[in-house]
């Protein structure tokens, strides 16, 4: 199941293009610009280099450029073109079509420079909203379509994790500016979807808070060594699949007695698993629909 995926039939080419498998075949049959391999039963099959060539041809496409005119370009001046695009950055989707390219290829290079030609355009929080937020929910797609093996999915979401640590590693050589509530960020047990609970800790630590984050499955009692930590203590978690939603309600409640009630903190919590809670929520615990929601509760504090 893990192995790289370098074969691919026109449908999952239509979903990691966007280009409707009919118009693919348009353009195979009219410019001659793929060279599908056919099954014993007749089936195009693609290959990563006529994948990698769509994914340009796209980013051109996309961007105003003719298929008759691109059909003519050599590779080299297509990669001219694309660069001169990439360079002028009037795209909103070059960055995620790059991104793609990136996780395809397994190529940490072009996944860099993307990422760094973005920082000099936006902030952090901006790239990550409006640019990995909407990639990682296209790979979510193409991963359930079987178009991109977990390999490419576990390569593009490790590179975007580095990015993160990183940032908030540069962020943590600072003094703090509030040192009057300390945040720890952490997953409940056998929860090991982390990528949202890292972006919190970025936004925290971007905030001028302190933030310990303790990430995957961390189970309930082991927060009680947090008790003589000094100052007020507001925990963040992220439910993604734990707990299951029979079994969520359950989990605050035991989160409230073994560590609320012994501490001056709170509970802030976020993610899937939070819309089947039905009952009100115990004293200082906190729920909310979305990061964007949370972000807005830091930035009152």
């Amino acid at each position: 199941m893990n192995r790289v995926k370098n074969s691919f039939s026109i449908k999952n080419l239509e979903h990691l293009s966007g280009i409707k498998a009919h118009t693919i075949r348009i353009w195979e049959k009219r410019y001659n610009l793929f060279e599908p391999e056919r099954t014993d039963t007749n089936i195009r099959m693609y290959n990563l280099e006529n994948l990698q060539k769509l994914l340009n041809v796209t980013l051109l496409y996309n961007n105003g450029y003719k298929i008759s005119k691109i059909a003519k370009q050599s590779p080299d001046e297509i990669k001219e073109n694309i660069h001169n695009l990439t360079v002028n950055k009037n795209s909103d989707d070059w960055s995620i079509g790059l991104f793609k390219l990136a996780m395809i290829n397994f190529d940490q290079r072009i996944f860099t420079k993307t990422f760094n030609e973005l920082l000099e355009l936006y902030s952090f929080n901006e790239i990550f909203k409006n640019v990995f937020i909407p990639l990682l929910n296209e790979l979510g797609v193409l991963w359930q379509t079987n178009s991109i093996s977990p390999s490419h999915e576990h390569f593009i979401t490790s590179l975007i994790k580095q990015k993160i640590h990183s940032i908030c590693e540069d962020l943590q050589l600072n003094e703090p500016k509030r040192k009057d509530r300390r945040f720890v960020l952490f997953l409940p047990s056998n929860e090991i979807h982390e990528l949202g609970l890292l972006y919190l800790h970025y936004e925290v630590l971007s905030k001028g808070f302190q933030s310990v984050f303790l990430g995957q499955s961390v189970p309930i009692e082991s927060l009680n060594n947090l008790v003589d930590i000094g100052e007020p203590i507001t925990f963040i978690s992220y439910f993604t699949i734990e707990p299951t939603q029979d079994k969520v309600e359950a989990y605050l409640n035991t989160f409230h007695a073994e560590i609320i009630e012994n501490m001056d903190s709170e509970f802030w919590v976020l993610g899937y698993q939070v819309q089947f809670i039905k009952k009100e929520l115990p004293n200082k615990m906190h729920s909310f629909t979305s990061i964007d929601q949370l972000v807005e509760a830091l930035a009152l504090l």
